[in-house]
């Protein structure tokens, strides 16, 4: 996989913490990672975005690229068009992964909210850079009450564009599960007809780096990198 997509469910949920997370785990393979954000909204000039703190948090061996950075905290297409700034396009994502990946083993292309936010005024989407790429996208979706329904809207949405759902993780998991998380953990996987690969802990974005390059492995399942088994974290949980 030199290119994979990662989306959400939904804004603020936790994608590039898992981007980073998965980041890490792909270096300490020894495997040369770059982050692609495509369109970084709601951050002025000078201040760190998305692919910055993805590599704060993986280390140096990982590179962050922005394509476009537009200071309003909304859609892609809108935000460009109130910064009077050009839109990015699916074909602007799909060219700069494209190019990443003749240089990077992994290019994590990471998403702005969810899969369905429009990039440009002509309606394209991160769905249509990952129909370009011919990528595996992975779903980052949270944890609780009304995840199955949001998660499984995504990946529908996903095979409608004939995409390949590659997985879906948590991207905030909670110290104190309630009820509604812990029976989403088996859940999941049949709601969005694909295997859920991870579960980060709530919180761990505010780690040290170092130790959250030494724990990172351990969120993920071994298909993006890591140690995590689904099997002994539900039973650990319940």
């Amino acid at each position: 996989m030199p290119i994979t997509i990662v989306t959400g469910t939904g804004t603020e949920i936790g994608k590039t913490v898992v981007t980073a997370a998965v980041a890490t785990a792909a270096a300490r393979q020894g495997r040369k990672v770059a982050v692609l954000k495509p369109a970084q909204t709601g951050v002025r000039a000078g201040e760190p975005g998305d692919a910055q703190e993805a590599v704060r948090l993986a280390g140096a061996d990982v590179t962050g690229v922005e394509l476009a950075r537009f200071p309003e905290p909304l859609a892609p297409d809108t935000a460009a068009r109130r910064a009077g700034l050009p839109q990015v396009t699916p074909h602007d994502v799909a060219e700069a992964a494209e190019k990443l990946a003749a240089e990077y083993d992994l290019v994590l292309v990471e998403g702005a909210g969810g899969l369905l936010v429009r990039l440009d005024d002509a309606g394209g989407t991160l769905a249509d850079a990952a129909r370009l790429l011919r990528a595996p996208v992975l779903v980052v979706a949270p944890a609780g009450l009304g995840t199955l329904n949001m998660t499984t809207l995504t990946t529908e949405a996903l095979r409608a564009r004939g995409l390949h759902p590659l997985g879906v993780v948590i991207g905030s998991w909670p110290a104190a599960p309630d009820l509604a998380a812990r029976c989403n953990l088996a859940d999941l996987p049949a709601s969005a007809g694909a295997p859920l690969l991870g579960a980060v802990p709530e919180g761990s974005g505010a780690l040290a780096p170092q130790t959250f390059r030494a724990q990172a492995p351990g969120w993920l399942a071994p298909l993006l990198g890591g140690t995590w088994d689904e099997a002994a974290f539900a039973s650990a949980v319940r």
